[in-house]
C-alpha cells in the first residue's frame, strides 16, 4: 500500500501548533481548542454556538472523554472557553477569540525571541531543558503536570572529627560509662530493644553541656537510676509496695480466672504505675479501715479472734533457695540448679499401701470447713476425686455422704 492511500484511510489530520500549550494549559487544551475554532469558523453565522458531542470530539480530534473533560477545563479556568449545559448528551460550546488573541499578543510580546528559538528546538528533537536564546545563564526546565519539581538534596554539614566531650576523663572511662548506659537500657527495656541508641543520646546530650544523674550514679558507684527512684506511699522501699496490699492485688487476679504466674505479673505492673497505683491505694485503705471498725465491734462484742483477709496473714518470703530446698527435699531430680543433660533417676518404687482405716478419713464438718476457702476449696476437689474410697463427693457446692444405690 502506498503511504498517500494509507494516510488517506486514516482520514483528516487534527491542526495543531505545540506553541498554544503555554496558553491554553497543554497539547489535549490545544488540539481541543484549534478543532473547535475550525468548527466555528464553518459556521453560517459567526456568534452561533457550536452544538457537538463527545463522540464528534473523539472522532475528529481522538481524544477520549477524559482527555476532553481535562481539556475544557484547562481552557475555561484561562477564559478561553465558554460552555452551556442544556443537555447532558449535547455541548454547548464557544471559544472566546478575542480572549484567545490578547493572550497570543501577550505572549509574543514578552519575548518573541524566546518562542522562536523553542519552536525550532521542539520541531527538531525536544530536549529536557530549554535554553532561552537572550539570557543563555537563566533556563528553565519542562516538568509533566502531574509530577512537580524534583526535591532538592538537603546538604547536612558532618564533622569527620567530631568527638564526644564530658567530665570524663578517658575513653576508657567514656566507654566503661556507655557500656554501663547500655545494661540499664536492657534491663528497663528502653527504645524498644535499641540499647546502644539510648545511651548515645544520653552522652550526647552531655557533650553538648547538659549534666546526667547517671554519671553522677556512675562516678559514685551506685547502680545507674539508684538516686532516682522515688518512694511512693504505698512501699516500704523504692518500688517494694506493702506486702498486704501486693498481695491483695494479686488475689484480685487470681479471682478472675489468671494462673498465679500471671496475677504476680499483672500485679506489681499496676502498683508500679503511679496513678494506678494511687487509686488502688487509696481503696485499700478504705477497705482496711472498713475491716478494722468490724473487728472493734467484734472485740467488743467479745469475739477474740477477729476476721482479718488472708492478705493479711503474714508469710514467709518466697526465694530461688527455699524453692530449691523444698524440691530437694521432695525430689532431688526436680531441683532448680540440676542441669537438664544430666540424667534423671528413676522415682524409688513405692510398696502398695493399704487402703486407708476409718480413723484416716477426714470427716464431713473438717472437709466442710476447709471447702470454704479458695485455695482449700481445689484441694478438697482434688483428694475426694482422687480418694473415692472416703465415700464423699461435692453436689451444689456441698461435701455430702455418696448413696451407694
Amino acid at each position: 500500500m502506498k503511504i498517500g492511500i494509507f494516510l488517506g484511510n486514516l482520514g483528516n489530520p487534527a491542526i495543531y501548533y505545540p506553541t498554544l500549550g503555554k496558553i491554553t494549559g497543554g497539547v489535549t487544551a490545544s488540539i481541543f481548542l484549534c478543532q473547535l475554532l475550525q468548527w466555528q469558523a464553518q459556521q453560517s453565522k459567526s456568534a452561533e454556538w457550536v452544538k457537538t458531542n463527545s463522540g464528534e470530539i473523539e472522532k475528529a480530534t481522538g481524544l477520549n472523554r477524559e482527555e476532553q473533560e481535562l481539556a475544557i477545563k484547562l481552557l475555561k479556568v484561562r477564559s478561553l472557553l465558554k460552555e452551556k449545559s442544556t443537555n447532558p448528551n449535547t455541548l454547548e460550546l464557544w471559544a472566546d477569540i478575542d480572549a484567545f488573541e490578547e493572550k497570543l499578543n501577550n505572549l509574543f510580546a514578552t519575548n518573541p525571541a524566546d518562542i522562536i528559538t523553542e519552536t525550532i528546538r521542539e520541531n527538531n528533537n525536544p530536549p529536557v531543558e530549554i535554553v532561552a536564546a537572550t539570557s543563555p545563564q537563566n533556563h528553565e526546565v519542562k516538568t509533566d503536570k502531574y509530577f512537580g519539581q524534583p526535591r532538592q538534596q538537603i546538604a547536612v554539614a558532618v564533622n569527620p572529627n567530631y568527638r564526644f566531650s564530658g567530665p570524663w576523663n578517658s575513653q576508657e572511662e567514656l566507654h566503661n560509662f556507655q557500656r554501663a548506659l547500655e545494661e540499664y537500657a536492657r534491663q528497663h527495656n528502653l527504645w524498644f530493644g535499641n540499647p546502644s541508641g539510648w545511651a548515645f543520646k544520653i552522652i550526647d546530650s552531655m557533650t553538648k553541656g547538659l549534666t546526667s544523674t547517671f554519671w553522677d550514679e556512675f562516678i559514685a558507684g551506685i547502680p545507674l537510676g539508684e538516686s532516682q527512684k522515688v518512694k511512693r506511699e504505698w512501699e516500704i522501699e523504692p518500688e517494694v509496695p506493702y506486702p498486704a496490699f501486693e498481695e491483695e492485688r494479686i488475689q484480685y487476679y487470681v479471682h478472675k480466672g489468671e494462673p498465679l504466674e500471671a496475677a504476680v505479673s499483672k500485679a506489681r505492673a499496676d502498683l508500679r504505675n503511679p496513678v494506678l497505683g494511687k487509686d488502688l491505694w487509696e481503696g485499700f485503705l478504705r477497705k482496711c479501715d472498713r475491716i478494722a471498725d468490724d473487728a472493734l465491734k467484734a472485740k467488743n462484742q467479745g469475739v477474740q479472734n477477729a476476721y482479718l483477709p488472708s492478705s493479711f496473714n503474714e508469710k514467709p518470703q518466697i526465694t530461688k533457695e527455699s524453692v530449691m530446698q523444698k524440691l530437694g527435699a521432695i525430689a532431688p531430680q526436680l531441683a532448680l540448679n540440676q542441669s537438664t543433660s544430666e540424667p534423671i533417676a528413676e522415682p524409688p518404687k513405692l510398696e502398695q499401701q493399704q487402703p486407708p482405716t476409718t480413723d484416716e478419713i477426714p470427716s464431713i464438718s473438717f472437709l466442710q470447713k476447709a471447702y470454704q476457702t479458695s485455695l482449700g476449696r481445689s484441694i478438697v476437689e482434688k483428694q475426694i476425686a482422687a480418694n473415692p474410697e472416703w465415700g464423699y463427693e461435692i453436689v451444689d457446692g456441698e461435701i455430702v455422704e455418696s448413696i451407694p444405690f
